[in-house]
């Protein structure tokens, strides 16, 4: 099973983006991992959020192939305990998906129409992080899911 993670603009910060290339690194022995970076909009400081939504939205969705299973990182998501998040992984992979697709938002969420296209929605936690870190936390939590569930010594390290 392919896991892509799209997100929204670009990572600046420098040591974020650095915890997010170990962990995709550390990933691809694993399965096959993209991050599918979706440009900044240019000239957006006009526009309402959710004119800003509708315009991400659409790009977000560029990005969706029709089999491809959509999942939000999203506010008002499931929320997984580590382990139970790589048993969701597990039955993921165990029902033929092709591609997982995890979609991290901009600062004000997500469109109609995104939400419209996903099948399910995860939140990594109650608390409120910036969207960049998001990606580390989660990218690890990808990482560490898969060394559940193949017994590995990093879950309990």
């Amino acid at each position: 099973m392919k896991i892509k993670l799209i997100v929204v603009s670009k990572t600046d910060v420098p040591y974020i983006q650095a915890g997010i290339d170990e962990y995709a690194g550390r990933l691809r022995h694993y399965c096959d991992f993209e991050l599918a970076v979706i440009p900044a909009l240019k000239n957006t400081g006009t526009l309402r959020p959710e004119e800003l939504k509708e315009r991400e939205g659409q790009l977000i969705l560029k990005q969706l192939e029709k089999v491809d299973m959509a999942v939000l990182l999203d506010e008002h998501g499931k929320e997984y305990t580590s382990v139970g998040f790589a048993e969701y992984l597990q039955k993921q992979m165990n029902s033929g998906v092709r591609t997982l697709a995890f979609v991290i938002g901009g600062a004000y969420g997500f469109s109609p129409a995104v939400y419209a296209a996903a099948q399910h929605k995860i939140s990594l936690s109650q608390m409120t992080f910036n969207h960049q870190m998001v990606r580390l936390f989660f990218v690890e939590q990808l990482y560490r899911a898969h060394t559940i569930l193949r017994h590995e010594k990093y879950h309990n390290s």
